[in-house]
């Protein structure tokens, strides 16, 4: 199955981290959104991919996200799924907070699709009315 992803990622302690290409980010201690698509190959067992290196199961990083998932001050809380779905660029748009300016966005003209929130719960509750899929 594919379609777009949401992931919630909770960052415990301000910090900076090296994003591959964008170099050093700073990242305040709070709650995250990520909006991805998988459509390629293997379809949602992306966010599976992205489950094991938030747990530490997996070393090599290959989006912007990776980068933020694999670092020890930060915990994946939540994935929400849009099942055969093309809306990265519009979920990105339409869910609560400020962009975290060029990151995830590098193959589109969005601002970003990595959002600093105003906490998961406010995440959670918007990607489900636009009609996500909590992945458990």
């Amino acid at each position: 199955m594919s379609g777009t992803y949401v992931l919630v990622i909770d960052v415990s302690r301000s910090t900076t981290i090296d994003v591959g290409a964008l170099g050093d980010r700073e990242f305040t201690a709070g709650a995250y959104a990520y909006v991805g698509s998988a459509f390629g190959p293997g379809g949602f067992s992306r966010v599976d991919r992205h489950r094991e290196l938030a747990a530490g199961d997996r070393e090599t990083r290959h989006w912007h996200v990776d980068y933020l998932l694999g670092h020890p001050a930060t915990r994946l809380e939540h994935a929400i799924t849009f099942p055969d779905a093309d809306r990265e660029c519009e979920l990105a748009d339409s869910l609560p907070g400020e962009f975290v300016s060029g990151f995830g966005a590098s193959d589109c003209d969005c601002p970003a699709h990595l959002l600093a929130t105003p906490g998961d719960d406010a995440v959670l509750e918007a990607a489900i009315d636009a009609g996500g899929v909590v992945d458990a």
